[in-house]
């Protein structure tokens, strides 16, 4: 099979005058766990709809396996499992029902479907569910019900839109340790949605959308190496008027996020003493700590990840 899993290459998608995704490109090697990072409206759910061909881009390629996603999209959708936002089983039917129905859409029955069902059931620790109906798990069970449908045909490529929306912390750990283990016994490719950090730090590679433009990709930890130093934030009632001092004391420029000052600096313990000494009346409190996933979308786009500003005109949000 193809060693690459995805590749996109200046992808395009409008909807109307709306610019969804704008010269995106990127690829996903095979037997790789690869997170779609980005506020709501940066363009995830775009590229996920145009990756499980439910939309066709406006311009640009992208393919599965080396096959096309807008001339061959039958060979693409065998490569697919796909588990969306929303839940798509039956609350109603068992874990087991819910299995078979899937697999009769592919044709199986009899033995070769039992077969197929008990197997995965017990890669992802269900088989003592089975007979359960869904509305009575819980959510975290639920999620893995969905994974199960999605590896009943033994996709190569599994596509997950936000799998762990609604999740608890803990289900989400244990949610991403079955991706995990798939990727490593079962080789299976893993691209999946987010706008949890924690859960793009667990990715083995991540890209960052934001206004459905690809910003960065790259191994979580080296983007955040990217940052340099550590991140000082003060409070202060008066953000320009300690921006400024600070440049003028110390020869460094200071961002202002959300009525505080960002500085991105070596060593930053010390520089938050060196600035308290300077200013003890204008600051009024302060926090410093190690780069993280936000704050790379902090350094790469200027603000928030949760509190962006109002979208430039024809973008989606």
């Amino acid at each position: 099979m193809h060693s690459i899993a995805i590749d996109v290459r200046q992808l395009r998608h409008v909807y109307g005058t709306r610019v969804a995704l704008d010269d995106v490109t990127f690829d996903v090697p095979r037997g790789e766990i690869f997170g779609l990072l980005g506020p709501n409206g940066g363009g995830k759910t775009t590229l996920f709809k145009v990756l499980s061909t439910l939309l066709t881009p406006t311009s640009g390629t992208a393919a599965i396996f080396g096959a096309d996603l807008r001339t061959d999209a039958d060979a693409v959708r065998r490569y697919l499992g796909v588990v969306f936002q929303h839940p798509s089983v039956d609350a109603k039917l068992t874990v087991a029902e819910n299995l078979w129905c899937h697999g009769h859409l592919y044709g199986w029955s009899g033995a070769e479907l039992q077969q197929r069902a008990r197997a995965v059931l017990a890669r992802l620790g269900l088989s003592d569910r089975e007979t359960e109906r869904v509305e009575k798990l819980s959510g975290g069970l639920q999620r893995r019900t969905e994974l199960a449908k999605a590896l009943l045909h033994q996709p190569p490529l599994l596509l997950l839109d936000e799998p762990s929306t609604g999740l608890d912390p803990g289900a989400r750990r244990d949610f991403m340790q079955y991706l995990q283990q798939l990727r490593d016994e079962d080789g299976v490719t893993v691209v999946l949605t987010t706008h949890y950090m924690e859960e793009a730090e667990r990715c083995d590679r991540i890209a960052i959308l934001h206004q459905g433009r690809l910003i960065r990709a790259g191994v979580p930890a080296a983007l955040k190496d990217e940052v340099g130093g550590d991140v000082v934030v003060l409070q202060t009632p008066a953000p320009e008027l300690l921006r400024q001092k600070i440049r003028d004391r110390f020869q460094c420029e200071g961002a202002l996020i959300d009525g505080t000052v960002r500085i991105e600096r070596p060593r930053g313990h010390e520089f938050v003493r060196d600035v308290v000494d300077a200013f003890p009346s204008d600051v009024t409190f302060v926090t410093f700590g190690k780069p993280t996933l936000e704050d790379v979308f902090i350094h790469l786009t200027g603000h928030r990840f949760w509190a962006e500003p109002s979208s430039p005109a024809g973008v989606e949000r």
